[in-house]
């Protein structure tokens, strides 16, 4: 069996819901991955690459028609090179880097791309018609498929019930007695800790910096370069006074 080698990574910083970036496609994100990716190594001819595993977990909107095949055209790659989407929830996109992996080790090319790309900022809303009569009169199902489950088989849900991420951490929370006074330190050091990876440019040799229009019609633009969501004000007595999100009475909350 062949060695395969990750040789070099990028990623666009992460935004915030409705934040810098809520006004950049999905599949604008991942050809920009792609596309700086090949700049960053032009002894690479983007005609050997066999195939881009791209992981997308919502694939509801802007990115539900194979968006590793659209973004790699998007990026300049030449009509030969091959693109499939692949979706394992959140990881879909270290499913995409095993399954580029297998290929290789099963001999199936020598040099892939691998990552993933995700937008809930432009998540969309989702109407179900009837299969019959698809513009009959009436008050449709309307789903926002943001975060969590939507249109969901009642006989799926009756057995084992179709909880979001947020509601899964408030069981998970109450199973292992993970106090809110634990989740708000653990939450402090993380923001901590990621201000300090910023601040050393331990993240720079990833990041690819984009401008983003800061409006729907790209009248202004702003030049991304840092992740939008590490909080430099954090504190305990913040998160203190952060309400929980997913359950009444529950300890989950943003922070």
């Amino acid at each position: 069996m062949p060695e395969v080698f990750i040789v070099d990574a990028v990623r666009t910083p992460i935004g915030k819901l409705g934040g810098v970036l809520a006004h950049v496609r999905p599949d604008d994100l991942a050809a920009h991955a792609m596309r700086s990716l090949m700049e960053r190594n032009p002894a690479v001819d983007p005609g050997e690459i066999e195939d881009i595993t791209w992981g997308a977990a919502n694939q509801a909107g802007e990115d539900n028609r194979d968006v590793a095949r659209i973004a790699a055209l998007l990026a300049g790659f030449p009509v030969e090179v091959a693109g499939v989407t692949v979706n394992r929830l959140c990881g879909s996109s270290l499913q995409a880097t095993i399954q580029a992996v297998q290929a290789m080790c099963d001999g199936w090319g020598e040099v892939m791309i691998a990552g993933g790309s995700e937008s809930m900022s432009r998540a969309p809303l989702v109407m179900m018609t009837k299969p019959t009569a698809p513009f009959r009169p009436g008050v449709p199902e309307i789903a926002d498929t943001t975060l969590g489950w939507r249109l969901v088989n009642p006989r799926w849900h009756d057995h084992y019930r179709s909880l979001g991420m947020g509601e899964t951490a408030e069981e998970v929370a109450e199973r292992w007695s993970v106090s809110r006074e634990e989740q708000d330190a653990f939450a402090l050091e993380s923001h901590r800790r990621a201000v300090a990876a910023i601040d050393d440019g331990r993240l720079d040799a990833q990041l690819v910096p984009l401008e983003a229009p800061q409006d729907p019609r790209g009248r202004t633009s702003q030049l991304v370069a840092v992740d939008e969501g590490p909080r430099r004000d954090a504190s305990l007595e913040a998160m203190a006074k952060l309400r929980p999100v997913f359950r009444d009475g529950g300890t989950v909350t943003a922070g």
